[in-house]
């Protein structure tokens, strides 16, 4: 990340002060704690997933997020609890690190009334109201504009929110998203644009579908300032986003990062991944997220192997908990599932 950036970002208030010495960019010892914690759940949560999802515990489509931890870890810890959230359908892990209890995101998946949507979202449609997670979205791009729509609500009321959308690669070239650059930067709205770029949408690559090959650049025509990320180390997401929201906040506008990030497994679980090589795969994985934190913590003596070990050992309890809440909640009953679906509210001019 280049100087002028992490000058910007260490002047975010998102920043909290830490003391001590060591680490990278200052960031000290519980920061990075919860790194190691927050993206250890991400992993085994959905390692079990796909576990789960082999033995037909649950239906539907699956996408996972193993391997582009580093962008959740890294947001959590430069944002604001009010801050709003939105993304596409890769979504298992945004409600996790907001704080949705693991065994309601668990039981979602199964189709369950304990889950965050009484098992109406399933896998690709994760909401929680309390924690500001307005979805998870099944259609391509079609968040895009919504988050532009949250920003604008929130401006209009006058509230020092910022909302962070999240969007793939593959979302970009949808007609959405220039229609809500454009909107977006004429009324300088809150809002901080994120692709998660893993290189390959479905299957096809950023090279075979774009001429623009830098995703940071793609709002220069609007004048929407980008930057270019690593999204396999947590300390560079913290520092963009928070540059980003610090920006949004002050009322300067829309702000768009491009996270190139690396997913390991398939689009989505039935994806055979015959676009890219094993080695390709074996390559990204030397840059694992959790393995250059565990080195930090390590280097650091801000931890022992056997204290991060567990930690890991007690993630595993509760994702393993998780899925027995989930086998042993109710499943909705007919009737349940016509509720929630509308709003229903008598405006001014409806006549009784």
């Amino acid at each position: 990340m280049s100087t002028k950036t992490a000058a910007a970002a260490k002047g975010s208030k998102s920043r909290k002060a830490e003391t001590g010495k060591g680490g990278d960019a200052g960031f000290g010892k519980e920061t990075y704690l919860r790194w190691f914690k927050e993206m250890v759940l991400m992993r085994r949560f959905e390692e079990k997933t796909g576990q789960l999802y082999t033995m037909q515990k649950f239906g539907g489509f699956c996408h996972l997020y193993i391997g582009q931890e580093a962008i959740l870890a890294g947001m959590i810890t430069a944002i604001r609890p009010t801050d709003r959230l939105i993304t596409g359908y890769r979504d298992h892990a945004h409600p996790l690190v907001l704080g949705t209890p693991s065994k309601h995101v668990m039981a979602e998946l199964f189709g369950k009334m304990t889950g965050t949507s009484k098992g109406k979202g399933g896998s690709m449609h994760y909401f929680d109201k309390q924690r500001n997670l307005f979805g998870g979205h099944g259609i391509v791009g079609g968040q895009i504009g919504l988050g532009a729509g949250i920003a604008f609500a929130d401006k209009y009321r006058g509230e020092d929110h910022v909302t962070l959308c999240f969007m793939g690669d593959g979302a970009i070239r949808q007609g959405m998203l220039h229609e809500t650059f454009n909107m977006a930067m004429t009324w300088k709205l809150p809002v901080v644009f994120i692709i998660e770029n893993n290189n390959y949408a479905m299957g096809t690559s950023v090279e075979r579908t774009s001429n623009v090959h830098d995703l940071s650049t793609i709002g220069e025509s609007y004048d929407m300032p980008g930057l270019g990320v690593n999204g396999m180390r947590c300390e560079d997401v913290h520092e963009a986003i928070a540059m980003a929201c610090a920006h949004a906040r002050a009322g300067n506008g829309p702000y768009l990062l491009d996270i190139k990030t690396y997913r390991y497994k398939g689009h989505s679980m039935s994806d055979p991944q015959k676009y890219r090589t094993k080695e390709e795969v074996e390559a990204y994985k030397k840059q694992d997220p959790i393995e250059g934190v565990r080195a930090t913590l390590l280097q650091q003596k801000w931890a022992t192997e056997a204290e991060l070990e567990r930690i890991d050992a007690e993630v595993k309890k509760e994702v393993e908990a998780a899925v027995k809440f989930a086998e042993e909640s109710p499943m909705a009953t007919e009737d349940e599932l016509y509720n929630d679906v509308y709003a229903e509210k008598n405006y001014p001019f409806e006549k009784d």
